[in-house]
């Protein structure tokens, strides 16, 4: 995320994206299910060949709201991450453009699922796996930083792999500020390897020049110093994107249901099934179909 968007958008746009946000409740309550891993289309990361940025974890028994989204974000007037539960409107709303969007939801079997809804739940958990610092680009095997869907990674190893947390408190908080931050490192540390154990590999997002790698270096929010040198000559950088959860997950749960919505201004697409409908949101044979131009 970027500490300067927050562009307005006129009251029709924030109609059709609000209708879009009910048709994404609608399709999460239908599932029977607690708990779901969604993600959104957010920054146009198309120059890496990516359509979604941003994940987080929907919960039907959220104290937030229902189906409110567990996620990490950057706090900008504190400068340092956080985590928020914030509704499925404003999650939508989160997007970068309301002229289009998409959204996609994962539904695990209750065997994972269960564990998951639980250690989202649990707050000491999920601040024991927030780092101190952000980084939108951060390193998947690092701890020096953390972007939002590595703490998500993150999260399904404190999920399915029996991380510690840290007794109480966030990264750096209480008298015992380093013994804590050190105790943090270490939970994040057991999160990663778990997920390297089980062939997490957050495939390489490929940089298209060396001239947008050099010049990523002043960009607020990204940095590189947590990657290997390799990784760097070869612009390709392993970071934690939607994808890369979406595929970890469906090796490790086969029977896991994806369901992807995605709006333009006429209508809203819904897509059942993990072929991935595409960026221009035209829909697949069999898809539901929701006008918007009543």
């Amino acid at each position: 995320m970027l500490c300067e968007r927050g562009k307005e958008i006129s009251a029709a746009e924030q109609d059709r994206v609000l209708r879009f946000a009910g048709a994404v409740k609608a399709e999460l309550d239908r599932s029977g299910a607690s708990v779901a891993l969604v993600a959104r289309s957010g920054l146009d990361l198309s120059r890496f060949k990516l359509l979604y940025s941003h994940a987080g974890i929907a919960l039907a028994g959220n104290p937030g709201g229902r189906w409110a989204v567990r996620q990490l974000y950057y706090a900008c007037d504190e400068s340092r991450p956080r985590l928020f539960d914030q509704g499925m409107a404003g999650f939508v709303l989160g997007a970068d453009s309301p002229a289009r969007g998409h959204m996609a939801l994962l539904f695990l079997p209750e065997a994972d699922a269960a564990p998951l809804q639980r250690a989202a739940l649990d707050d000491r958990l999920a601040l024991s796996l927030l780092a101190a610092r952000y980084s939108a680009n951060a390193y998947a095997f690092g701890t020096r930083y953390q972007n939002c869907n590595q703490w998500v990674a993150e999260l399904l190893a404190g999920a399915w792999g029996g991380i510690d947390p840290v007794p109480d408190g966030g990264p750096g908080a209480g008298g015992a500020g380093a013994l804590r931050a050190r105790a943090h490192t270490d939970a994040r540390a057991q999160a990663q390897a778990w997920l390297r154990a089980r062939g997490y590999d957050a495939a390489p997002v490929e940089v298209p020049s060396h001239w947008m790698m050099f010049a990523g270096q002043f960009v607020p929010l990204v940095h590189l110093d947590d990657h290997p040198l390799d990784d760097i000559y070869a612009l390709a950088l392993h970071t934690s994107v939607p994808a890369t959860l979406e595929a970890f997950v469906r090796a490790r749960a086969p029977a896991a249901r994806r369901v992807e919505l995605c709006h333009d201004a006429r209508r809203i697409v819904v897509h059942r099934g993990w072929e991935p409908l595409g960026v221009e949101c035209e829909p697949l044979p069999g898809d539901e179909l929701i006008d918007l131009t009543r």
